[in-house]
């Protein structure tokens, strides 16, 4: 007997999550908006907990969501031109208690010499990696 391979068939090891997803949103000017977020490396993903205790502990309390399907999530990132899903995902780093206060490093430049202009090759500025963070909003 044949097997039938179909195109919408999860992978053998991948997980699917069952039942709604808890999705992080923020007050639009007439309804709420999806949060997006970025990846270590800049590129744009959503994120949603399959429990609200889950999405607690990584975005905080006050942080508003919605219940939604995978699917429905789908939909309303594909026009965004959004493809990357993280379930459950934990920050790279914890939230600071409310009592601490957090000061800004700016970076400094770096003097360039008379003789690095005279030079064809210039050394590229390093770039630092960007945490997951989230977009305007």
């Amino acid at each position: 007997m044949a097997d039938a391979l179909y195109g919408d068939d999860p992978e053998p090891g991948e997980q699917l999550p069952a039942g709604r997803l808890c999705v992080p949103v923020r007050p639009g000017t007439r309804c709420r908006v999806i949060r997006l977020f970025r990846t270590p490396v800049g590129g744009r993903t959503a994120v949603a907990f399959t429990d609200p205790a889950r999405l607690r502990a990584v975005l905080g309390a006050d942080q508003p969501w919605i219940p939604l399907a995978e699917p429905a999530l789908r939909a309303l990132m594909e026009p965004l031109d959004v493809r990357e899903l993280r379930i459950d995902p934990a920050l790279t780093a914890p939230a600071p208690p409310p009592s601490v206060a957090v000061s800004a490093t700016v970076p400094v430049p770096v003097p360039v010499s008379v003789r690095v202009a005279e030079s064809s090759s210039r050394p590229e500025p390093r770039q630092q990696p960007r945490p997951l963070t989230t977009l305007a909003g």
